[in-house]
């Protein structure tokens, strides 16, 4: 049996797209030693193929890449519609490519050199912003996710989530009444290297026991799922279908 950790609370998925060895491996080794999952390409032959085959929270990109231009690669993150917050991190100091970068949906540039915790808290700001809109408690009816002390309340009484369980209901919840399918889910949670589990046993039991926490014998269902696709979130007061 596959083991796969699970990303610990509120923990982020992130795409890295750097030509430079060093710099790709420090910028990894850092953000993954908050659990966080960092994926990273070298060029931008790859990084075109995570962007099209994955879903993250935040993607840096590297304007200068030896194949091709990071700005093509925002170019087509926009095309695909995607929401993902985007960082340009680039020793190119001119204006016109800063410029162009966020004109063409990037939402920060960082220059090279920088602090690495630097860049750290402007993913987590980003993310924040992309996810909830900088709010710390988001609300569902007597649901309430408190982002900052990383709490889950139903009718004010605290509940009792395992890490893995916290992070479904918190994913779920950036993505209130949005169909997610089971694939998009493991992936966001155990990272990409999900393709080789064997089933998605896994997955249905933390639901499973998300759902039953969430439910406590009333009649409300916050979660539902959506046959052969997946799950999906929404205010019991609305209508699901």
């Amino acid at each position: 049996m596959l083991n796969f950790r699970p990303l610990t609370q509120a923990a982020m998925k992130i795409l890295l797209v750097e030509d430079e060895k060093e710099l790709r491996k420090s910028i990894k080794l850092f953000l993954t030693s908050g659990d966080n999952i960092c994926e990273s390409a070298e060029n931008f032959t790859e990084g075109l193929d995570l962007i099209e085959s994955y879903d993250y929270d935040c993607i840096l990109i590297d304007l200068s890449l030896p194949d091709g231009n990071g700005l093509d690669l925002i170019k087509r993150l926009k095309e695909l519609n995607r929401q993902e917050g985007i960082i340009i991190i680039s020793a190119k100091d001119a204006i016109d490519d800063k410029v162009k970068g966020l004109e063409l949906g990037a939402d920060d540039y960082l220059m090279k050199p920088f602090h690495l915790a630097e860049l750290n808290a402007r993913i987590k700001s980003l993310v924040r912003r992309k996810r909830f809109g900088g709010v710390n408690t988001v609300v569902i009816r007597d649901l309430e996710l408190d982002l900052s002390r990383k709490e889950v309340r139903l009718k004010g009484e605290r509940l009792n989530l395992t890490r893995t369980e916290y992070n479904l209901l918190h994913y779920m919840m950036s993505n209130q009444n949005r169909v997610l399918t089971k694939d998009s889910i493991a992936e966001h949670i155990y990272g990409n290297d999900i393709a080789a589990a064997d089933s998605f046993d896994f997955l249905y039991s933390h639901v499973k026991n998300l759902k039953k926490k969430l439910h406590q014998g009333d009649s409300v269902e916050y979660i539902k799922s959506v046959y052969g696709i997946g799950y999906k979130l929404s205010n019991p007061g609305e209508d699901l279908n």
